[in-house]
């Protein structure tokens, strides 16, 4: 008898039914007696302070329970200015209703609660705000050039050798600048959390996150409660991005509320304050790149600067991957931060990784003309085994073999070098590829496991479920590691104290426990707990990154894209994608697949679609809804081809397995852009590249 297998099967979702079917609860969608809603009054100024809210008329309207201002608040521990929370990524996330500062437009400068949502927006409308309006800085653009290297996290700075003369020396030798806007994740589902007032002191929230303990962690040192009378619970998220990893201010806008009234509240933002969050911040790359004759790097140089806030030096790697990808003995990486008066950007699928790879892979596309030399071939040429800035190999990288499967699959060698030389019809055919780079992150995890005497197994962990499928790829592996029928999962355990002989001499297989060498010695589950009168057997377990690693752990990948181009109107349509990753061992490849899916999909909007756009008069986000800020949609999105190739990693973790959530995004856009050039033989640099761009003399 063989046990049945279930890693590596593209099964799928065990949570898609209750998804499709609405029976799966989001923040805003869980009810406690006596609930009441709030409404946040955003800022109409970018910097300054409030001189004085006029609450009276909105207090005055029937079933307005209360109107929340930094004047009428409960007390708040600290301001965002003088405390680093412990959250993650690291800093101090914006406090809402501190005091009277404003730091950003939009910003939440009062909450009406009432008895219902649609009385508390109606009430909100009628607060009347007298603000000292201050000069605001918000021109990414204009300030670049008064970037300065971040105090707080200033290891983006990197130099081997001698660039610089290496470079004048070189005989081939290219000079760009690649610009990229802000851009707003837009998830589905708004930020919302509802605040459930559990009494005695205790709240339990539900909130639209990726990161419970985050949230939990950032509710008790905000409002310095015990961290074990807040609850933070978020079992279904539909769609983050990066979005959810920080606490939002709809959280504590709720928390504070809640406290305040002693009893339940849900705060739920619109659309257009969705884009007052965490944003991609816009960027700038500047790229000094040369090689020999043969096309052997000589030069690299990549300085790189992005925006953040007055408040905090949030920054993302954005030039270290080229290190990480191609040999080079001369080498000179830095980045710089621009402070503006916006709120504090913050991750975005694939953070930094996606904004580099763009310049990184757009340069190597033009070095690659420059030299004459096949895009891919100059990859190949300068293809390192070597993480060159901590000096270490890695623990696994198949970055070769995703060059060859996705090049075979797409046709690569029937490629025409020369831009324009490949039509269809009125319209240009561009193809373009590069190479994408992401880190194989491990994290400190825990989880609780369950088994119960009917041979049922549960399982508890405070990671979210942003996506991928968690739930699903969690109940294979507990009915892989068990041996128990899937359908009798819904969390993992492995505990065999009960069969009557070690951990290592028995083997768990359909919904039994029998001995490795005597097939005859077996027991179920079930039997085996009522033998030793255990009804439930619980037992959690933690794990950690193994710091002491010899080795870097990446993931990898190589995007091959086709666009198609309309002569005379300029409409880039890209018709056909392959994204070959190599991402160690695939638990499920149907939730992978999807994954990646998901991510190009991105990576397109990146390079054509996506870009907040800036009213500097006022220092706002002017296109802050679905109708203004374009997305891919049905339309844009044509073949897409994922290939997972197969990679052995035995070092990363016992399973051998690493993230494919960011790394199909990584490259994408430079992939498209670089298509675009061989299409039109016209290179545009600043993205989105819409059709003014590419028909501009």
């Amino acid at each position: 008898m063989t046990a049945t297998s279930y890693l590596g099967k593209p099964m799928s979702r065990v949570d898609g039914r209750a998804k499709v079917t609405g029976t799966a609860k989001y923040a805003a969608e869980y009810n406690a007696p006596g609930l009441a809603h709030g409404f946040v009054v955003s800022s109409a100024i970018a910097k300054g302070r409030i001189r004085r809210i006029h609450t009276a008329d909105a207090l005055a309207v029937d079933g307005v329970i209360d109107v929340f201002t930094h004047e009428h608040r409960p007390k708040l521990a600290s301001s965002h200015e003088k405390y680093t929370d412990e959250v993650a990524p690291s800093g101090s996330p914006f406090r809402p209703l501190y005091d009277d500062k404003i730091l950003f437009s939009g910003q939440p400068v009062a909450l009406v609660v009432a008895e219902e949502f649609e009385i508390a927006r109606f009430a909100a409308s009628l607060i009347r705000v007298e603000y000292e309006r201050k000069p605001h800085v918000t021109d990414f653009e204009a300030q670049r050039k008064r970037g300065a290297v971040s105090k707080r996290d200033p290891s983006h700075s990197i130099a081997r050798g001698n660039p610089a003369p290496a470079f004048e020396q070189a005989p081939v030798r290219i000079k760009a600048e690649y610009r990229m806007p802000v851009e707003h994740h837009n998830p589905m589902e708004p930020f919302a959390a509802t605040a459930v007032w559990e009494g005695n002191g205790h709240i339990t929230v539900f909130d639209k996150t990726q990161g419970p303990q985050n949230c939990r962690n950032y509710v008790a040192g905000v409002f310095g409660m015990p961290r074990d009378k807040v609850r933070v619970l978020s079992p279904y998220v539909g769609g983050g991005f990066g979005s959810g990893l920080r606490p939002q201010y709809e959280l504590p806008l709720a928390v504070l509320a809640a406290r305040a009234l002693k009893r339940s509240v849900r705060v739920t933002l619109t659309r257009q304050q969705m884009f007052t969050l965490g944003y991609r911040a816009a960027n700038v790359h500047e790229m000094t790149l040369a090689a020999n004759q043969h096309g052997s790097l000589a030069s690299f140089r990549h300085e790189a600067v992005s925006m953040t806030s007055q408040f905090e030096d949030f920054q993302r790697d954005l030039v270290n991957w080229s290190s990480l990808l191609y040999k080079c003995v001369n080498s000179e990486l830095g980045q710089r931060l621009v402070k503006l008066d916006q709120n504090t950007p913050c991750d975005m699928r694939a953070p930094g990784g996606a904004e580099g790879a763009y310049a990184i892979e757009c340069a190597m596309d033009e070095l690659a003309y420059a030299a004459n030399i096949d895009p891919l071939e100059l990859r190949l040429i300068n293809y390192s085994d070597k993480d060159q800035i901590e000096d270490r190999r890695y623990s696994s990288k198949e970055l070769r073999e995703c060059y060859r499967q996705g090049a075979e699959k797409f046709g690569w060698s029937r490629r025409s070098p020369q831009p324009r030389s490949m039509r269809d019809g009125n319209e240009l055919v561009g193809w373009g590829m590069a190479t994408g780079i992401w880190e194989a992150m491990q994290m400190p995890a825990s989880a609780k496991a369950v088994l119960t005497a009917n041979g049922s197994v549960e399982i508890a962990s405070a990671t979210a479920d942003i996506g991928p499928g968690t739930y699903t790829w969690m109940t294979q592996l507990a009915a892989e590691m068990l041996g128990v029928p899937i359908e009798n999962v819904t969390a993992k355990l492995g505990d065999s104290t009960l069969a009557g002989a070690k951990l290592d001499d028995v083997v768990f297989a359909e919904g039994k426990i029998r001995h490795k060498h005597e097939e005859s010695r077996e027991v179920s589950v079930a039997d085996a707990m009522r033998a030793g009168k255990a009804d439930r057997i619980e037992r959690e377990a933690s794990a950690k990154p193994n710091e002491r690693s010899k080795y870097s752990h990446l993931t990898h990948s190589a995007v091959f894209a086709e666009v198609k181009v309309d002569e005379e109107l300029g409409v880039i349509r890209v018709t056909r994608v392959v994204s070959a990753v190599a991402a160690g061992r695939i638990l499920n490849p149907k939730l992978a697949s999807s994954q990646i899916l998901g991510a190009v999909v991105g990576g397109i909007g990146m390079a054509l679609h996506e870009e907040t756009v800036t009213d500097h008069r006022f220092g706002r986000f002017m296109s802050h809804n679905l109708a203004d800020y374009h997305v891919p949609v049905n339309a844009d999105v044509h073949a897409i081809d994922v290939i997972f190739v197969e990679e052995k990693d035995d070092e990363i973790n016992p399973l051998g397995v690493k993230g494919v959530g960011e790394i199909g995004i990584v490259g994408t856009a430079a992939a498209v852009a670089n298509a675009v050039y061989h299409a039109t033989g016209k290179r545009v640099r600043d993205l989105p590249i819409t059709l003014d761009k590419l028909m501009r003399d």
